[in-house]
C-alpha cells in the first residue's frame, strides 16, 4: 500500500514539476517545442498578402518565411481570415501573431507590440482613368470615396470623419465614406462609377494601376504623415521574445538588402524604410 501512494506522488511531484515548466516557457520557447507557429493574416491585400493557385503568396508572406528559416524545425500554419477580426483573435490567443500589413497608429502600438516595420504606408487615392474632376487629393474634399472596413490610417468609419487625413491640410474632409469588406470590391465599385475614388497605400494601389492603366490612375504625390506597414503580437512578457525575434529578422532582412529585393520583385520599385529605430507613430 506504501508503495503504491509513494508511485503516487511521486508521479503528482513530476505532473506538477513539468506543468511548472510549461507555464516558465515563454510563446517563443513552446513554440519551438511543439514545432509550429500559428500566424494569421488576409490574403486579399495585393501584393502583400494574395492566394495563387491555392495558395498565400506576395511580398509580405515572402518576408515572413525569410524570417523563419531562423526558427528551423517549425513549421508555419498561415490562416487566412478577415481583417477586420484579426486582432480581436490575437487578444483572444487563438493565434501566436498578427502578419498582417497593419498601419502603425498610436492607438495600436498602445495597445499590441509591433515589429520593426517592412514597407510604407504613404497614403494616396485611385481614380478612374480619364477622371478630370479628379487632379489632387485635394479634389477628394465632398466626393465619394471607397476603403477597406477597419483600414487604418485613411479613415475612422466608427468616429465618422473626424480622423480624415485630408483634414489637417485641407480643412475639409470627403463628402460621403463608402466601406467595402475587401479591396477588390472598392476598386470594382470604383470601375462602376459607385464611388469617385479609393483611398489606400502607395504600396498596395501601385500594382493595381500598373496592371490596369486602362481602368485605374494613381494619385501622386502621396499625402497626409508618413506612415509604415508591421506586424504585431501581443503586448506582454509571454510574446515579448516572438515579437522581437520576427523584428530582428525584419531589420536583419532590411540591412541585408534582401528585403530591397523583395520590394522590386512584388512592386517593381523599392522603398526606404526604417532599420535602426522604430518610427513614431504620427496619429
Amino acid at each position: 500500500m506504501n508503495k503504491v501512494f509513494k508511485t503516487l506522488a511521486v508521479a503528482l511531484v513530476v505532473i506538477a514539476t513539468m506543468a511548472v515548466n510549461a507555464q516558465a516557457k515563454d510563446l517563443l520557447e513552446r513554440i519551438k517545442d511543439r514545432g509550429e507557429i500559428v500566424v494569421a493574416t488576409e490574403a486579399r491585400f495585393a501584393p502583400f498578402e494574395f492566394v495563387k493557385d491555392g495558395q498565400i503568396v506576395g511580398y509580405g508572406n515572402s518576408i515572413l518565411k525569410e524570417v523563419l528559416k531562423d526558427l528551423p524545425g517549425v513549421k508555419l500554419k498561415l490562416l487566412d481570415l478577415p481583417f477586420q477580426g484579426l486582432l480581436a483573435g490575437l487578444d483572444a490567443k487563438r493565434y501566436d501573431f498578427v502578419a498582417a500589413s497593419l498601419t502603425i497608429t498610436k492607438a495600436r502600438d498602445a495597445k499590441y507590440a509591433f515589429t520593426m516595420p517592412f514597407s510604407t504606408a504613404a497614403v494616396t487615392y485611385v481614380k478612374r482613368t480619364g477622371d478630370d474632376s479628379i487632379k489632387s487629393a485635394e479634389d477628394l474634399v465632398g466626393k465619394k470615396v471607397g476603403i477597406q472596413a477597419g483600414a487604418a490610417p485613411y479613415f475612422s468609419a466608427v468616429e465618422g470623419l473626424e480622423n480624415d487625413v485630408l483634414k489637417p491640410k485641407f480643412g475639409k474632409g470627403v463628402g460621403k465614406l463608402v466601406e467595402f469588406i475587401g479591396n477588390d470590391e472598392a476598386y470594382a465599385a470604383l470601375a462602376s462609377h459607385r464611388v469617385d475614388a479609393v483611398v489606400n497605400s502607395l504600396p498596395n494601389l501601385a500594382p493595381l494601376v500598373k496592371e490596369r492603366p486602362e481602368t485605374f490612375s494613381i494619385g501622386l504625390p502621396p499625402f497626409g504623415p508618413a506612415t509604415y506597414f508591421a506586424w504585431v503580437g501581443r503586448k506582454d512578457e509571454d510574446s515579448a521574445s516572438l515579437v522581437k525575434f520576427i523584428s530582428d529578422g525584419i531589420v536583419k532582412l532590411n540591412k541585408s538588402g534582401k528585403m530591397a529585393e523583395l520590394q522590386k520583385k512584388w512592386f517593381g520599385f523599392t522603398m526606404d524604410v526604417p532599420a535602426d529605430s522604430f518610427p513614431t507613430p504620427n496619429f
